[in-house]
C-alpha cells in the first residue's frame, strides 16, 4: 500500500527544513498554514459530528497532556 500524506508533503518537508532555501520554506509554511487553518478544521468538525473516536485518536497523536 502507498504512503499517504498527512498534513505535509515529502517536498513540504524538505522545504521546511531548509533543503531548498528560505524561498520555498516561506511558501511551504504558508501552504501548510492554510491546511491546518481551512481543511483541519473542517476535518475536526466533520469528525466530532459523525466519529468522535476518531476523532479521540487524533488528539492522542496531536496533543500532549
Amino acid at each position: 500500500m502507498a504512503k499517504s500524506r498527512a498534513l505535509l508533503t515529502d517536498t513540504e518537508r524538505e522545504q521546511i527544513t531548509g533543503e531548498h532555501g528560505q524561498d520555498r520554506k516561506y511558501q511551504a509554511t504558508s501552504r501548510v498554514r492554510r491546511r491546518i487553518k481551512e481543511e483541519l478544521t473542517e476535518d475536526v468538525e466533520l469528525l466530532a459530528e459523525h466519529h468522535p473516536d476518531l476523532l479521540d485518536e487524533l488528539r492522542d497523536v496531536v496533543c500532549d497532556e
